[in-house]
């Protein structure tokens, strides 16, 4: 009884060994949804997707229309005036609105933290 209770133990944590080693990083990479509906017949239907964020090779974030901004994960982030980027596609944001930078990125939020637009690699 105590030598299969030392086996189950040791197996455990040969298989909790992987994921204490996978890096932080990759952790925030990846992010688990998990979604369970009710049939009318009575079944319960789980589906898990497993969603990975996109980071380009300078290892900021690649932002997305519809994406709710974080500036915690944007790299060299601070709000820009649009007039000094005009020739590189930069418009006038409407009220609410600003432009702020990303990486090399140009993203304009909206007042709820959505991201409306994004022009990449405008602010070089």
């Amino acid at each position: 009884m105590f030598k299969k209770l030392i086996q189950a133990g040791i197996a455990a944590t040969l298989v909790a060994t992987p994921m204490i080693a996978a890096s932080a990083e990759a952790q925030q990479r990846r992010e688990t949804v998990t979604t369970i509906k009710q049939r009318p017949n009575g079944t319960v239907v789980r589906k898990t997707v497993v969603k990975r964020q996109t980071v380009n090779r300078n290892n900021y974030r690649a932002w997305r229309k519809g994406q709710r901004f974080d500036r915690r994960y944007a790299t060299n982030y601070r709000v820009i005036d649009y007039r000094q980027y005009r020739q590189r596609r930069l418009y006038a944001p409407r009220r609410g609105q600003q432009w702020v930078r990303s990486g090399n990125d140009a993203v304009l939020i909206g007042n709820n933290g959505l991201i409306l637009s994004v022009i990449a690699n405008a602010l070089r």
